[in-house]
């Protein structure tokens, strides 16, 4: 009786601990969807999240700002004017979107470094990139063509309100170039940390040996 005892316990501390050459358990599994994006994990985390707080901080200025011209325009009755040029082409508002949304994927993949989180907020970083470098053609267009309309202020019927309006907008639109450039680098940066990313893996996979099988 006691060498039964002894038998089963011995048995039971084996299942436990698992025997070598077991497949993994479904807790290994799981975690094998985890990659680490470039040295240390916890630090890449707390790394994008970062990032994507800055990206939904910009995108809440930009449509706070991009609703503060539209007040204005409307205020003045100069709905027409090119000074709202920046206005008009929406992009306070799609752009501001673009980067909320990418801003949040990037939060999101930091805390739940996942496989398709990643690559999910890659894509959208890509897309707010390309959203960034329109936004800055349109606020470089719009600033260079309100410094040339300050000057033919003078000739207007109400010169004092038209030098009021375009120092207003080119404040607002100055602003509005300073954001979209901050997050153009912010997306570029988080768009370089998984490339590098994925050019470490690959390094790894390949200089690894395979393992042997037992």
């Amino acid at each position: 009786m006691a060498s039964h005892k002894v038998d089963n316990a011995a048995l039971g501390s084996a299942s436990a601990h698992g025997t070598p050459g077991s497949e993994a358990g479904p807790d290994e599994l799981n975690n094998s969807v985890y990659q680490r994006i470039d040295g240390s994990q916890d630090y890449q985390k707390g790394k994008l999240q970062v990032l994507g707080a800055i990206q939904i901080l910009n995108a809440a200025m930009i449509l706070a700002l991009g609703v503060f011209l539209g007040s204005l325009q409307y205020l003045f009755h100069l709905q027409k004017h090119f000074f709202f040029f920046t206005f008009h082409t929406g992009y306070p508002i799609w752009g501001a979107v673009f980067f909320c949304s990418s801003g949040t994927l990037s939060v999101v993949a930091g805390r739940k470094p996942t496989r398709t989180w990643i690559q999910n907020s890659f894509g959208l970083n890509i897309a707010s990139a390309t959203i960034a470098l329109v936004g800055v053609a349109f606020l470089s267009v719009n600033l260079a063509v309100n410094i040339q309309s300050l000057r033919s202020c003078q000739f207007s019927k109400s010169p004092d309100l038209c030098n009021y309006m375009g120092s207003i907008s080119n404040g607002m639109v100055s602003l509005l170039l300073i954001l979209t450039s901050l997050e153009l680098c912010v997306t570029i940066s988080a768009i370089a940390m998984w490339c590098k990313a994925n050019c470490c893996n690959s390094r790894e996979e390949i200089s690894s040996p395979p393992n042997p099988v037992r």
